[in-house]
């Protein structure tokens, strides 16, 4: 199986193309690497192939903020120059600087 390259990056605020919410990426799987039951609870109309990378984000919607992890086909830039108010946004990035997320520099020992 060839791996695509991610079209998105860490840091980068992203916007769900079918459902109404937004969030910024921290992490990225090359291909699907979540369970077999979490799979199957996708409608199956809706179901995106696991052979494309997918993302982690702290994500948010009108009601609440949470961790979702999407597929690169469900995914477009979101443009919205709000900031994400993600509570988890502070554990992973430092400051928005031009709409992207820096990440926090890590401290190895």
């Amino acid at each position: 199986m060839q791996l695509k390259q991610a079209k998105f990056h860490i840091g980068q605020v992203v916007k769900h193309r079918i459902f109404p919410f937004r969030g910024v990426i921290f992490d990225v799987d090359p291909v699907y690497a979540n369970t077999e039951e979490w799979w199957n609870a996708i409608p199956e109309q809706v179901r995106p192939r696991k052979d494309q990378p997918f993302y982690h984000l702290l994500a948010e919607n009108d009601e609440t903020e949470y961790v979702a992890y999407v597929s690169e086909q469900n995914l477009l830039i979101d443009d919205n120059d709000n900031p994400v108010r993600h509570p988890q946004l502070a554990e992973f990035f430092d400051a928005q600087v031009d709409g992207t997320y820096k990440p926090k520099e890590r401290v190895s020992h």
